[in-house]
């Protein structure tokens, strides 16, 4: 368990400073296609890091990681049946999932700002939720 913790712990710290970094540029008034782009970026690497840490709390309890073709939302929908995270919380994190499809898809410049400051306004409360059920389960 120690060993999980501590691999949980260094992507919570990753994603920390990325909200940290989100913080600097969110209420920024009409951002550059940049710095839309970095924020895309940052919201990409805070899902990963999400994903991360589901796949590291089911490969602790022995629970095969999907595989599929669509593993990604397969992956949501496991760590809920198992009881890893609430239905509430996947739904929450099931927005970043649809996003970091699109982000890997599309060409950055097509971001749209007011799309993306509504993703980037709850992913505070989105990962803080999902960080609050990760911590209970493992009890740091």
């Amino acid at each position: 368990m120690a060993d999980l913790i501590d691999r949980v712990n260094v992507e919570m710290e990753n994603i920390s400073a990325v909200l940290e970094e989100l913080k600097k540029v969110k209420d920024k008034p009409h951002k550059s296609v940049v710095e839309l782009a970095g924020m895309g970026t940052f919201l990409h690497n805070i899902y990963t890091g999400i994903e991360n840490i589901l796949k590291q709390v089911l490969s602790d309890k022995s629970i095969s990681i999907p595989t599929s073709d669509s593993w990604h939302s397969d992956l949501l929908i496991l760590a809920t049946d198992k009881g890893i995270i609430t239905e509430t919380t996947k739904k929450r994190l099931a927005k970043y999932l649809a996003f970091r499809h699109f982000f890997i898809h599309a060409y950055g410049f097509l971001l749209d700002e007011e799309e993306l400051k509504l993703l980037v306004d709850n992913v505070f409360d989105a990962y803080s939720s999902f960080k609050t059920e990760i911590d209970a389960l493992i009890v740091k």
